[in-house]
């Protein structure tokens, strides 16, 4: 039987009058790969932070293994360490090194020793390929070095759960490919994660469920044959028409 890991029911978020969410209801299986997909301003990345609580949500409910994570007695730092987050522009500390970076979170929430930690962010650090850099600032290296060491910096934590904000987006062309090859690599190791991306041939290739959203609602879900290949809503067909006709 597939393990849900995170329950979302009824999901709301107003900004004001703006209505973003309008009531989402989506389970994320534990090692799966769910891709979300649809055009900006679809409530896409609202979503994402409202799972992380970066947004907090105006209703609905979260559910991290049967616990709801909107009570207020909820262990918020704690369920951070679980769910990790990789944002679009990196947010690392200018003024830390690459290891120091992957080490802060580990000795402060996790309250490990200062060598464990580092020994842990070494070994994230080469899974994502980026150990010759380990006493580099993030102002020496490009923005695909920066956002592996993102990744870095979240795997040190022992996450369930990985969730990425547009990791792409804010990346030249040429280093798109290093970044998604390293999210390929730990889809292959059953890290469950939930992706919002543009990038349409990762959502094809890697994705195990792929969600359109449009207009603060999921419009379609289902595997990545079906959603590229026999799209039943129209929105979804109209939203890749351009991606389906320049794969022919």
């Amino acid at each position: 039987m597939p393990q849900e890991i995170i329950k979302i029911k009824n999901l709301k978020k107003n900004f004001g009058e703006n209505e973003v969410l309008k009531g989402i209801d989506l389970s994320i299986i534990k090692n799966e790969v769910l891709t979300i997909i649809g055009s900006s301003g679809s409530g896409k990345s609202t979503f994402l932070r409202c799972l992380n609580l970066l947004e907090e949500p105006t209703s609905g409910d979260i559910y991290f293994k049967d616990q709801n994570i909107l009570e207020k007695n909820f262990d918020l730092r704690q369920y951070r360490t679980k769910v990790g987050m990789v944002f679009q522009n990196f947010n690392l500390f200018e003024n830390m090194s690459v290891l120091k970076n992957c080490i802060i979170g580990q000795v402060k929430v996790l309250k490990r020793s200062e060598s464990e930690a580092e020994e842990n962010a070494r070994k994230a650090l080469d899974v994502v390929g980026m150990s010759q850099f380990v006493n580099a600032k993030p102002s020496q290296i490009s923005g695909g070095q920066k956002q592996r060491v993102a990744i870095a910096r979240a795997l040190c934590m022992n996450p369930e759960v990985l969730l990425f904000d547009e990791p792409t987006s804010a990346l030249d062309p040429e280093m798109v490919g290093d970044v998604l090859n390293v999210m390929k690599s730990l889809a292959k190791e059953k890290m469950t994660m939930v992706v919002v991306t543009h990038e349409m041939d990762f959502a094809r290739e890697v994705s195990s469920r792929v969600c359109f959203m449009d207009k603060g609602r999921v419009c379609e879900l289902s595997t990545p044959k079906e959603i590229f290949e026999n799209p039943k809503n129209e929105r979804t067909k109209e939203f890749l028409q351009r991606y389906l006709n320049s794969s022919k």
